[in-house]
């Protein structure tokens, strides 16, 4: 056991966010916690963490045990460089390097001297020695610079001071600084937020590597089924946890669902036989006293409820757009640069009517600036940007919630983009986004995150266009909502243009891939996953560049890199067989051992001994969470092996 949570709740005056919350984190653990937004998994997570108390119940952990919590709020300000606040999580090899500098000129000295070096003195040189390269003292700079590029901070920008980056490179140097820690738990609070997609797919294979247990908040459905193996759930103020991966806990809800429904089903037909028979014989004095134990045992009736059933779920439909002709957009030759920095310099485009395009690429690429353009808010340095016919856009920027007015009500802010003829329907249109009642008068300033974004929705969506440009749509959405909002882009009869960081979502509604990088578009046909499984393929079907090829030699380059990427992935492949041997070879180990402290403890003279049972116990947990954790690396790799 490295955490346990024992009966834990926190509450505000006027609610409660959650109550006799029990869990129990082993090594290996990798435990989802899923709700929607507001329910508290924040604060759960920082009660976890030690850094908030519980109202009630207690937070138990071994001594020795150290947590890791991705913080949420960085000091800006500071000076030093990235690769020096990277390198603080390692600062204890600093210390043990200073010790061994210390302790070989106390051993130099005695040599100068013509003394025998102390027996405890060369003991304790070798004991630090040992444990500097056992810790990988000599490769720690080689480290701290694979785990910031893994992140996407080049060698030039780790050199920079924080104070030069924003928030969310900020939190990539935290994360950073996590990974390089090792913490026995790592505990994290939506950690692919601010990662691009290939910074993600990084992230993720070096946690499938990470030996310790993991506690995380995420509404990253894809990255929720590669890693966790247990869901724990906060609904309506209760805790629900699930053992088995995230396809496995939807399976679970819903059964449990379908169970609860029945059992309400029979409770409120019982109820209702129940008030009848009150009713009837309410006013005869034979059946009074069977009139009074029937209302004493409604009285003390433990009702049913349906999971989530206190909380509304937001109404998507998207109006009936105009018909758009068959070609939305076209680039043609497209220049743009900021400044000395040069984004696109004769890109090219065509967008058809009813295509859903995804763009993908690292940050920094040019996505949200080939939207801008697209949508009217950039104009091209050269080239040209044109819509196609009866084409009305609808932009989504990826900054929309800081453009809202913090002093407007919701109603206000709504009302700005109105028609005078929407007027009247304005609250029913703010209703389907989950503002009822008083809620369309609440200040735009004291919404969360989540309700920002879906007033931003709800005026994006409020008139129908048929070309939808949407940047990072579901940022601050819960997965619920981002259900919602993929639900209604499914059935909607335009056309989409879109980024997105979350794999899920694209998989449901990308009719096609535009990769973005170094100022140049490669078209892939398919979703995500069909991306993936031909990314490094220069010549897989369904594949086109779209690049302008008067350049004959971005043709050979383009061959070269995908030959590279094809290279890495053989390496990577051949990287992952290896460590596949090695895990068979240590899970057979770990079976034996196990097999073997069964035998002992089957063995009646053992339990003569209370000692020797309690070791053989403790050897056996930790044995079967070293187990555990193989299998759970070994099938995370098991599909990564196939060329």
């Amino acid at each position: 056991m490295l955490l346990r949570l024992d009966g834990v709740s926190r509450s505000f005056p006027a609610r409660t966010l959650f109550a006799g919350v029990d869990l129990t984190v082993n090594a290996g653990d990798r435990v989802g916690i899923v709700g929607a937004n507001g329910a508290g998994k924040t604060s759960l997570l920082r009660i976890a963490a030690g850094l908030d108390a519980p109202d009630a119940g207690r937070v138990v952990t071994p001594k020795q045990m150290r947590r890791g919590f991705l913080q949420q709020e960085i000091d800006p300000g500071r000076e030093h460089s990235v690769r020096e606040e990277a390198a603080s999580a390692l600062a204890h090899l600093d210390a043990l390097e200073a010790e061994i500098a210390g302790l070989e000129r106390e051993i130099e000295r005695f040599g100068r001297d013509g003394c025998e070096v102390p027996a405890d003195l060369a003991e304790r040189w070798d004991r630090t020695q040992a444990a500097f390269t056992f810790a990988d003292g000599f490769g720690r700079e080689a480290r701290v610079e694979r785990v910031l590029a893994g992140l996407g901070i080049d060698t030039e920008a780790a050199g920079r001071p924080l104070s030069a980056f924003s928030g969310g490179w900020l939190m990539r140097v935290e994360l950073a600084k996590l990974l390089l820690a090792t913490p026995d738990v790592l505990l994290l609070d939506e950690p692919t937020n601010h990662l691009d997609l290939p910074s993600i797919e990084w992230f993720e294979e070096t946690l499938a590597g990470f030996r310790g247990a993991v506690l995380l908040v995420s509404h990253d459905r894809a990255f929720l089924r590669r890693h966790v193996n247990r869901v724990a759930e906060l609904d309506g103020g209760r805790f629900w946890v699930y053992a088995g991966g995230w396809d496995r806990y939807l399976e679970q809800k819903a059964l449990r669902r379908e169970q609860l429904e029945a059992a309400k089903r029979q409770q409120d037909r019982a109820v209702a036989e129940t008030e009848r028979f009150i009713e009837r014989f309410r006013y005869k004095a034979s059946k009074a006293k069977q009139v009074q134990s029937r209302v004493k045992a409604l009285g003390k009736l433990d009702r049913v409820e349906l999971p989530g059933e206190s909380r509304a779920r937001m109404r998507l439909k998207l109006p009936e757009p105009v018909r758009a002709g068959e070609v939305v957009l076209r680039l043609e030759d497209v220049h743009k640069s900021y400044g000395e920095t040069r984004v696109y310099a004769g890109v090219s485009l065509e967008l058809h009517r009813g295509e859903r395009v995804a763009l993908v690429g690292p940050n920094g690429a040019g996505k949200s600036t080939l939207l801008r353009l697209v949508a009217g808010v950039l104009a091209p340095d050269a080239g040209e940007c044109a819509l196609g016919h009866k084409v009305s856009v609808g932009f989504y920027a990826q900054h929309q919630l800081e453009v809202l007015d913090p002093s407007a009500t919701v109603l206000d802010e709504l009302a700005q983009t109105a028609r005078t003829d929407d007027v009247p329907r304005l609250r029913a249109h703010l209703g389907a986004f989950l503002f009822s009642g008083d809620d369309v008068e609440k200040r735009v300033s004291v919404l969360s995150g989540g309700e920002k974004a879906r007033l931003a929705l709800a005026k994006l969506l409020l008139h129908p266009v048929n070309f939808l440009v949407l940047d990072e749509p579901t940022n601050h959405l819960d997965v619920a909502a981002r259900e919602v909002l993929e639900e209604a882009l499914s059935a909607y009869a335009g056309t989409l243009l879109f980024i997105s960081h979350d794999r899920a979502f694209i998989d449901a509604l990308a009719t096609r891939v535009l990769d973005v990088r170094a100022g140049r578009l490669e078209s892939h046909i398919g979703n995500y996953s069909d991306y993936r499984r031909r990314r490094g393929e220069a010549t897989a079907d369904g594949v086109q560049s779209v690049q302008d090829a008067r350049a004959p030699g971005d043709a050979k380059q383009a061959r070269m890199e995908a030959r590279e990427r094809a290279r890495a992935e053989s390496r990577e492949r051949t990287r992952n067989r290896r460590r596949l041997g090695t895990l068979e070879r240590e899970i057979e180990t770990l079976e034996e051992e196990l097999e073997s402290l069964d035998r002992r403890l089957a063995d009646p003279e053992v339990w003569r001994d209370g000692d020797a049972v309690r070791d053989i116990e403790a050897r056996r947990t930790e044995a079967r969470a070293h187990l555990d954790a193989d299998y759970a690396e070994w099938e995370a790799l098991g599909d990564t092996v196939e060329p």
